[in-house]
C-alpha cells in the first residue's frame, strides 16, 4: 500500500532545514507533527518534598534540554543563585549548547559527553568528589541510575517535571498511512487516547528498541524501525520504506 500520509507522535521541527521536511517535499507525502505526550513542570513545593535542598549539591548532570529548563526554573523558584563554582555534566554536545542560555558559557566548567549516558561515565569517574544532582522526569531510563550506582558516585535524583499524555481527541476521525513514535510513552498516549485503537492498514513506525516492545506488548504490529546499521535515523527508515512502497 502507498504512503501519502504521515504523523509524528512529536512537535514539528523548528529548524527550516529538518530532513522531515525535506522528506515530505522529495517523497510528495503530507507529514503532520503533533505531541501525543508533553512535560509539565513540578512545583517547587514538591521539590521540597523530595528533601532536596539545591545548595547540598556541587555538580549538576543534565541529560535533556528540559532537565535544563527546569532546574533553572526551581533554582529560580526557591530563591537559589547557582554559584560559578558549579560543575555541569551534559549527556550530549546539544545540551551543552542549551545551557548557554542560562550561564556564560566559557566561565562555567562544563564537561560534554558524546551522546548516550553510558558515554560520560568517564568524566563523571574522574570527579568521584563531587556531589551530584540529577533533574530528572518521572520517566526515568532505568540504565542512568544503573551507571551511577556503578561507579559509586555520590548522586541523588530529583522529579523536577513529569511527561503528561496530550488530548488527542480531535485525531479521532483522522487517519494517516503511517504513524511515527519514539517512546513507550507515545504508545501509552495513543491507547488512553483511543482505547479501541486497532491498527488494521496503519503502518507503525517507531524508534528504540523499548518502543518496539512497548508496541509488541500491545498487540501491534512494527513495519519501520529504526536505528539500524542501514537506517541509523527515523527519517532514513521512513525513506527507504516509501521508497518501496510508493514504487509498486
Amino acid at each position: 500500500m502507498k504512503v501519502k500520509t504521515i504523523l509524528i507522535s512529536q512537535p514539528e521541527p523548528k529548524m527550516e532545514n529538518s530532513p522531515y521536511f525535506e522528506l515530505s517535499e522529495k517523497q510528495k507525502v503530507k507529514i503532520d507533527f503533533r505531541s501525543f505526550i508533553h512535560v509539565e513542570g513540578v512545583p517547587s513545593k514538591e521539590i521540597r518534598q523530595q528533601k532536596i535542598d539545591l545548595t547540598k549539591f556541587t555538580a549538576i548532570i543534565l541529560t535533556s534540554r528540559n532537565a535544563i529548563d527546569h532546574f533553572f526554573r526551581i533554582a529560580e523558584e526557591m530563591r537559589f543563585k547557582v554559584p560559578d563554582t558549579m560543575k555541569y555534566f551534559c549527556q550530549s554536545e546539544a545540551v551543552a549548547f542549551y545551557l548557554q542560555k542560562y550561564v556564560v558559557y566559557r566561565k562555567r566548567k562544563i564537561y560534554v559527553g558524546k551522546r548516550t549516558f553510558s558515554e560520560l561515565s568517564p568524566l563523571l569517574k574522574k570527579n568521584k568528589d563531587e556531589i551530584f544532582l540529577l533533574p530528572t522526569t518521572d520517566k526515568l531510563k532505568p540504565e542512568v541510575p544503573e551507571t551511577l550506582n556503578e561507579l559509586g558516585v555520590n548522586w541523588k535524583e530529583a522529579v523536577f517535571y513529569k511527561t503528561v499524555i496530550s488530548d488527542l481527541s480531535d485525531l479521532a476521525n483522522v487517519s494517516y498511512d503511517i504513524l511515527v513514535f519514539f517512546s513507550p510513552s507515545g504508545i501509552d498516549s495513543l491507547f488512553q487516547n483511543f482505547p479501541d485503537f486497532k491498527q488494521n492498514d496503519t503502518r507503525i513506525a517507531v524508534f528504540g528498541n523499548t518502543t518496539i516492545k512497548a508496541v509488541e506488548e500491545r498487540g501491534l504490529r512494527v513495519d519501520i524501525s529504526a536505528p539500524t546499521p542501514e537506517t541509523p535515523s527515523m527519517t532514513m527508515a521512513l525513506k527507504k520504506y516509501i521508497d518501496n512502497a510508493n514504487k509498486k
